[in-house]
């Protein structure tokens, strides 16, 4: 089982068009166009029959006491946490990619509306909450359900460089015994008993302008 993208090189950085924000020289960050990467993949599994997919950000810190605050640093050697940035199950098992922007172009206050995908992007498929639903629950301006993908955001004072992992995983099931608003971590613990194959890229993003990748 194979996953690419178009959009970026696994193991390289993410371009900037692909997060939910963007180095700002004044304010330290500046919204971007939060548009999805471009996914592609080959070489299923045989029995397989539908596909989930997983992006998320092991590299988020544990505690937010420095977090974005002027004159600190979130130090290197403090305990990560995973950061769900997007979730899609129910994918047909007949897709064989996304293309770029096909889920999320530009930055929605208060998020995008799901599980069910609007239109027909996908038919079948739904999305999960991601984590920014959380992140912006006490913001009066963007608090909301925050549904798809959002890009990445690390703090802009982040002492390291942050990994988004997008993992596609072919399921034995058309549909995922998942219900309501599909929080990352439920879908990942749901998908374990069912998966045939896996494949994983990943990308590097910072928003700290001292931080070379």
């Amino acid at each position: 089982m194979k996953l690419w993208s178009e959009s970026f090189k696994d193991g390289a950085a993410i371009p900037g068009q692909f997060a939910f924000a963007v180095i700002d020289p004044k304010t330290h960050v500046a919204l971007s166009a939060n548009r999805n990467p471009h996914l592609a993949w080959s070489e299923l599994p045989a029995g397989t029959k539908s596909l989930a997919l997983v992006c998320h950000d092991p590299d988020v810190p544990s505690r937010g006491d420095d977090v974005n605050q002027e004159g600190k640093t979130v130090p290197a050697d403090l305990p990560r946490v995973d950061f769900y940035h997007w979730t899609l199950v129910d994918i047909p098992a007949a897709t064989a990619a996304i293309a770029e922007g096909q889920f999320s172009d530009g930055v929605k206050a208060r998020g995008k509306a799901g599980p069910v995908i609007a239109g027909n992007v996908l038919p079948g498929a739904r999305q999960g909450l991601n984590d920014y639903t959380g992140w912006f629950a006490g913001d009066g301006d963007m608090s909301g359900d925050y549904f798809g993908y959002d890009g990445p955001c690390p703090p802009w004072n982040d002492a390291i460089v942050h990994r988004y992992i997008f993992t596609l995983y072919a399921l034995d099931i058309e549909q995922l015994p998942v219900s309501g608003k599909l929080e990352g971590s439920v879908v990942v613990t749901a998908l374990r008993d069912h998966v045939l194959a896996q494949a994983s890229i990943s990308g590097l993003y910072t928003l700290n302008p001292a931080v070379k990748i």
